[in-house]
């Protein structure tokens, strides 16, 4: 079927058009439940009830609590690349274990993205939710309300460490939720998701 709008071609059952976050159905009927209700007041995407967006502040805390989820993870590399720089080292090898210095400023990115794999793939698609959003009672969502794929929330997550790669892109990816609309990150612009209030987690 078409968008009614702006003539976007959508699967049928979609709920909102991917392109300018209209609803979709027959005119004039009530539209169907949905985590999000539309606001002609805001066009390009879909909007959430008042209050449904994760505020700023709920969404940091929950980023902190999954940082420090890295931190062991960055030890245990830490310890390896150490104990790898130090027998080269020891056998003659000084060239490769200088070259293996260099490994330690993609550390970070390296930790944050083997940590995701489990917290920022597998436990957003199975239940919308990270370690971390799930302490703070908030979930991950696509435009139509449902959770994301484990191949979308990978790609979330490989966006979000490559900007690791990019001295303060971290930093403003984690604040562009203060002036946006919809209250994404970056990443979430990425692959098209919402982070929303879920009151229902346990």
């Amino acid at each position: 079927m078409f968008c009614s709008k702006c003539g976007e071609s959508v699967a049928d059952g979609t709920k909102f058009c991917p392109s300018c976050g209209s609803p979709l159905g027959a005119p004039g009927s009530p539209a169907p439940p949905s985590a999000f209700t539309p606001s002609p007041s805001s066009p390009a995407g879909p909007i959430a009830r008042a209050g449904d967006y994760a505020t700023w502040s709920t969404r940091a805390i929950g980023y902190i609590i999954d940082t420090l989820l890295v931190a062991p993870a960055m030890l245990i590399l830490y310890f390896l690349l150490s104990g790898l720089i130090g027998a080269f080292a020891s056998i003659g090898g000084r060239d490769i274990a200088r070259g293996m210095c260099c490994f330690f400023i993609v550390l970070f990115p390296l930790a944050t993205l083997a940590v995701g794999l489990y917290n920022r793939v597998y436990l957003i698609a199975a239940r919308g939710a990270s370690i971390g959003q799930g302490v703070v009672k908030v979930k991950v969502v696509d435009a139509n309300g449902s959770l994301l794929s484990q191949g979308t929330a990978l790609i979330r997550l490989l966006a979000q460490a490559a900007m690791g790669f990019v001295p303060f892109l971290p930093l403003l990816d984690l604040l562009w939720p203060l002036w946006d609309d919809h209250r994404q990150t970056l990443h979430d612009k990425a692959v098209g998701c919402y982070v929303i209030n879920n009151p229902q987690a346990a």
